[in-house]
């Protein structure tokens, strides 16, 4: 397999229904038989979030899957670079296509703190999803 670098493309979440819910930017750091790892930069306005504040232009270091139901994304302050944690997301395996990596979010959460205390996050929401096992 070719290792393509500093490629950049679009980040797509979409919810089950396939409805775009957020886009940004990316650049590809390194692909591999597994799936893609990418550096991305938070482009909203700062947001307080469960004992840490993401910043706009929060570096994130994101990882992709072509095949597992999940996605971790490492989170770096945008001064410092300070690692503030993972967040983690059950998701559908990740499709990727020229420029473009998409996935389908199934709401259930995981964030972990560099002390690796973590919060389950967003369980009724999975639960409301009543996906087939």
């Amino acid at each position: 397999m070719m290792t393509l670098r500093n490629q950049s493309l679009i980040v797509v979440k979409l919810n089950l229904k396939r409805e775009e819910t957020w886009r940004y930017e990316g650049r590809l750091m390194k692909n591999d038989e597994q799936g893609a790892l990418v550096e991305a930069f938070f482009n909203r306005e700062d947001l307080p979030f469960h004992a840490i504040t993401l910043k706009q232009n929060d570096r994130f270091v994101e990882r992709y899957f072509f095949n597992r139901w999940y996605n971790i994304f490492e989170i770096h302050d945008r001064e410092t670079d300070q690692l503030k944690g993972w967040y983690c997301n059950v998701t559908q395996p990740a499709e990727f296509s020229p420029g473009k990596i998409a996935y389908v979010d199934l709401a259930l959460d995981l964030l972990v703190y560099p002390n690796r205390e973590y919060l389950i996050l967003d369980e009724e929401e999975f639960a409301d999803l009543h996906l087939d096992p």
